[in-house]
């Protein structure tokens, strides 16, 4: 069952290393174009290719090298790298900003046989997926897809505007 899970947090754990020892926590096996691929969607690549090192670069005690915005990024690409079957993203595009999130939202939705749960305070995390459900207290309070829920469900609405001032119309 592990290795059918792949799980990304907020706040993730990267250990004492290079960033190619911490990728390979993905796949042991992953050769230089597996783990730049799984960079690419996660869009680590962004930042690696201008470290001196690149994958070889040393992240330090926890990665204090990089910023919290990288460190989901890497982690993200180490779970693409272990290629679940069920892929669970608790907020984990918090700390980079929303044209990067746009990009690795894109990549995910090319991944195909992989059910993605992603957790979200965001709207644009989410706006595009088959099913939304939202919680209050605990408890579902509606479920449905973006143009259901916007349409019908006052608490999404409510988060849709303060989210959205100033952004394209429903999406």
């Amino acid at each position: 069952m592990r290795d059918a899970v792949g799980i990304v947090l907020q706040k993730n754990v990267l250990f004492s290393g290079t960033v190619r020892e911490n990728l390979r926590w993905g796949d042991p096996d992953a050769d230089d174009e597996q783990l730049w691929a799984a960079c690419r969607a996660a869009c680590a690549d962004e930042f690696l290719e201008r470290m001196p090192d690149g994958l070889d670069t040393d992240l330090g005690q926890g990665g204090v090298n990089v910023s919290g915005g990288q460190k989901q990024r890497l982690c993200i690409a180490r779970a693409l790298l272990k290629r679940p079957k069920i892929l669970i993203f608790d907020d984990s595009t918090s700390a980079v900003d929303t044209a990067t999130e746009g990009k690795i939202r894109t990549a995910l939705a090319g991944l195909t046989g992989v059910t993605k749960i992603i957790i979200a305070q965001r709207i644009t995390s989410v706006m595009h997926t088959d099913l939304i459900v939202i919680l209050e207290d605990g408890k579902i309070h509606a479920a449905g897809t973006h143009r259901e829920l916007l349409d019908r469900d006052p608490i999404y609405q409510e988060i849709y505007a303060s989210q959205m001032k100033g952004g394209e119309e429903h999406g």
